[in-house]
């Protein structure tokens, strides 16, 4: 639409009515055509700024892990729960060299007691302001961290609460977040334990195990953990199933995900909340 209106309107400045109809033809060929492109730098103010996608995903990776070493620190010290966290959380992304040692500076910078995570945030927040579903992933990775020892404090709630806010997110979409991926971390759990178990007991079960493979995940995994999964309650009809799930799978999209600015490093992280996504999909389909 911007095409056409400013190609019309310079079209007319320098040619009359001649130059508003050529001006609008070329407006509709950039719409049409560049917009994507033109996106993938930040639109007008990316254009005036001169930011690209590599100082983009620079910011939102540095940004990442200094709010993550903030709010590990929140209770005052950083537990040996945060730190293995953190460093699971650069193995997963197959960290080394020059990376990991940028990753874990950012991690300590985060810790210091003059950070400012209403700057951190902000800074993240304008340089993505347009693109809702990478800020909301930024909220996801400090949800991750603050649950990592299987609960979130008081303190790092607080925290919480204040990224969303600086993030432009409502105190209700956090809610829903924290809650979602709470039903998250327990359903990566309770199929883990599942797979172990049925990866010991293949060795004399293999004939059973044939016959009755999707069973015994039912059994593990109720309806309604996998809908929580899918940010849904009991109540929930297959349209409401099948739309939320289309929904997440578009928000978690590592390919768009990393065209808008994620870090590549980052996309095994969007692979693996797609994965859950999938999986809880997929039982609701055995479940009907």
């Amino acid at each position: 639409m911007w095409g056409k209106l400013l190609g019309t309107a310079f079209g007319f400045l320098f040619g009359k009515w001649l130059g508003a109809i050529l001006g609008f033809y070329l407006g509709h060929l950039f719409d049409k055509s560049l917009k994507q492109d033109f996106d993938k730098v930040g639109g007008f103010q990316g254009f005036l700024n001169g930011d690209g996608l590599s100082e983009r995903q620079a910011l939102f990776f540095s940004s990442c892990f200094s709010v993550m070493g903030h709010i590990a620190k929140s209770n005052g010290r950083v537990s040996e729960v945060h730190i293995r966290a953190a460093t699971a959380f650069m193995d997963e992304m197959a960290l080394a060299g020059d990376d990991r040692r940028e990753a874990q500076h950012a991690f300590r910078a985060g810790k210091e007691a003059d950070f400012s995570i209403k700057e951190a945030v902000r800074e993240v927040r304008e340089a993505f302001a347009r693109r809702y579903d990478l800020l909301q992933l930024f909220l996801e990775i400090q949800i991750q961290m603050a649950f990592s020892d299987g609960h979130v404090s008081e303190q790092e709630q607080a925290l919480l609460r204040e990224v969303s806010k600086h993030l432009g997110i409502s105190q209700a979409q956090f809610g829903f977040l924290l809650k979602r991926y709470q039903a998250e971390f327990r359903f990566r759990q309770q199929r883990a334990q599942w797979q172990s178990q049925q990866s010991q007991q293949r060795h004399n079960q293999q004939r059973q195990q044939r016959s009755s493979a999707r069973e015994p995940e039912h059994n593990a995994i109720s309806r309604s953990q996998a809908l929580a999964v899918l940010g849904l309650s009991d109540g929930a009809s297959d349209k409401d199933i099948k739309r939320a799930y289309r929904k997440l799978m578009s928000q978690h999209h590592p390919d768009k995900l990393v065209s808008q600015g994620l870090p590549e490093h980052m996309m095994e992280i969007a692979k693996r909340k797609s994965q859950s996504i999938q999986s809880a999909y997929e039982l609701l389909k055995q479940k009907r």
